[in-house]
C-alpha cells in the first residue's frame, strides 16, 4: 500500500483493513484511524514514512499503560495467585510456568489443583510438578473446587510457603455454574484473608478475536481480575486484541506466551510488541 502515492481515504481506509486484520477491534482501529487522520491534516504531512511513524506512537500510547505491569509478588505466607479463563486458553500450562518462574526467583511455591472439572487437568498438574519439583495439592476428580484451595492455603500456610498458584476448572465464560463456582472459591479464600486472591489472572488465547473483551467484562465483574496473560502468541495470532483490552478495559497485562515449554512465559515489552504488530 505504501508504493502508491495518493494519501487519501482509500489509503487510510487500507491501513484501517490492515489493523482489523491483526484482530485489533473495530471501535480501537476506528479510533486510531480518526486520530491520525486528523493530525495528518492538521501538519498537511504527504510522507507515509512519517504517517507509519505516527502510526506507532498512536499504538505506543495505548499500550504505554501497560508498561512496568509485572507482577510483584508481597511478602506473605502464602501470596495467593488465582488463575482464570475458558477451557482450551492453555490455562493449566500457565499455571506451571508461573510456577517455575517463581520457583526460578527463588521463591517457595506450591500449586492447587482446582480444576476438578476436568480429570485430565489434576494429572497434568501432577506430571508439570514432578518436572519443576514444586509440591500440588489435590483432591480426586469432581472435587468441591473452593475445598481443595482451601486444603492448599492451609497447607501452604503452616510451610511458610511464599507463592501460591491456584488453578481453577474452565469452562465458556457466560456458564451461570461457572461463574457460580468461581465466586464461591473467591468467597471461601477471604474467610482465610480478606485480601485474597492477591492476584486474579485471567489466562486468554492470542487467538480469541473480539469475543475476548466480553470475556474479560464477565469475569472481571464476578471476581475481580487483577491482571492478564494472553497464551500461544507463538502462532498465527496476531495478538491486536491487547489494545483492545488496554483501550477499553485499565486491566494490566502481566505476561505473554510464546510457546510450550517452560521458559516461554515473558514480561509484557510493548515497545517491541508495536514493531512486531508493523512488521
Amino acid at each position: 500500500m505504501f508504493f502508491k502515492n495518493n494519501i487519501d481515504k482509500k489509503f487510510f481506509k487500507k491501513l484501517e483493513e490492515n489493523l482489523l486484520s491483526c484482530d485489533i477491534g473495530f471501535n480501537t482501529s476506528k479510533n486510531i484511524i480518526s486520530n491520525l487522520i486528523y493530525k495528518v491534516n492538521k501538519k498537511k504531512i504527504l510522507d507515509k514514512k512519517k504517517i507509519i511513524y505516527m502510526l506507532e506512537k498512536e499504538l505506543l500510547k495505548i499500550l504505554e499503560k501497560s508498561k512496568d505491569n509485572e507482577l510483584i509478588i508481597k511478602k506473605k505466607y502464602p501470596f495467593l495467585i488465582l488463575v482464570v479463563g475458558v477451557n482450551g486458553v492453555g490455562k493449566t500450562t500457565t499455571v506451571g510456568k508461573l510456577a517455575w518462574k517463581y520457583k526460578n526467583e527463588g521463591k517457595s511455591v506450591m500449586i492447587a489443583a482446582g480444576d476438578t472439572f476436568r480429570a485430565a487437568a489434576i494429572d497434568q498438574l501432577n506430571i508439570i510438578s514432578k518436572k519443576i519439583f514444586v509440591p500440588v495439592v489435590s483432591q480426586h476428580y469432581k472435587a468441591d473446587s473452593a475445598s481443595v484451595i482451601f486444603d492448599a492455603i492451609q497447607s501452604a500456610k503452616k510451610k511458610k510457603i511464599e507463592v501460591l498458584i491456584a488453578d481453577t476448572s474452565g469452562r465458556l465464560h457466560n456458564n451461570k455454574n461457572f461463574i457460580c463456582e468461581l465466586k464461591k472459591i473467591v468467597k471461601v479464600t477471604k474467610k482465610i484473608d480478606i485480601n485474597y486472591p492477591d492476584e486474579t489472572i485471567l489466562v486468554i488465547d492470542s487467538s480469541s478475536g473480539h469475543n475476548v473483551i466480553n470475556q474479560l467484562k464477565i469475569f472481571n465483574e464476578a471476581i475481580n481480575i487483577t491482571g492478564t496473560i494472553f497464551t500461544k502468541l507463538d502462532g498465527s495470532a496476531k495478538g491486536g486484541m491487547i489494545f483492545n483490552v488496554s483501550n477499553e478495559l485499565n486491566i494490566p497485562i502481566r505476561y505473554i506466551c510464546t510457546g510450550e515449554k517452560k521458559e516461554d512465559l515473558h514480561e509484557f515489552e510493548y515497545k517491541s510488541f508495536v514493531k512486531s504488530i508493523l512488521e
